[in-house]
């Protein structure tokens, strides 16, 4: 297994593995979705290959914190496609994520996870993340009274 850094002829691929996850439709947006984070210094977007076949992605945000001494990074995606889990590469592509998060600064990762997939927070746990319950959603897409 190779893991390296997305490039723009990973879209198609990437699309396929979002929509495992339940993001149908990203083929719309992929390819400018996909540059913006390429270019962007906070943001690294891998990809685990076998030969040439893109079988999994991780996308990691560092962010810098102004009342702490170090830097933490977050997990927005992760997904190995479904006839690739369990078979380590989840784990190989967690580990790539955390050691560069571990040279760029940061103290620790996060990832939200949905209580829904089952198996990914078991797969979290035994990684040696643990549970932080408390996480609030402000939909912005809506109209709400009073706001111009």
């Amino acid at each position: 297994m190779n893991i390296r850094q997305a490039q723009a002829k990973d879209s198609f691929a990437l699309a396929a593995l979002l929509a495992e996850l339940g993001y149908g439709g990203t083929e719309a947006f992929i390819d400018k979705r996909l540059a913006e984070l390429i270019r962007d210094p906070n943001e690294i977007l891998l990809v685990a290959e076998h030969g040439t076949q893109v079988m999994a992605f991780l996308s990691l945000h560092f962010i810098p914190q102004l009342a702490l001494a170090g830097d933490f990074a977050r997990i927005s995606y992760f997904c190995v496609a479904e006839g690739e889990r369990s078979k380590g590469s989840g784990q190989q592509l967690l580990n790539y994520a955390e050691k560069l998060a571990t040279q760029r600064g940061c103290d620790r990762m996060e990832v939200h996870c949905h209580s829904s997939r089952l198996k990914a927070n078991q797969f979290y746990q035994r990684e040696g993340y643990t549970e932080s319950p408390c996480y609030h959603i402000k939909d912005l897409t809506f109209p709400m009274k009073g706001r111009l």
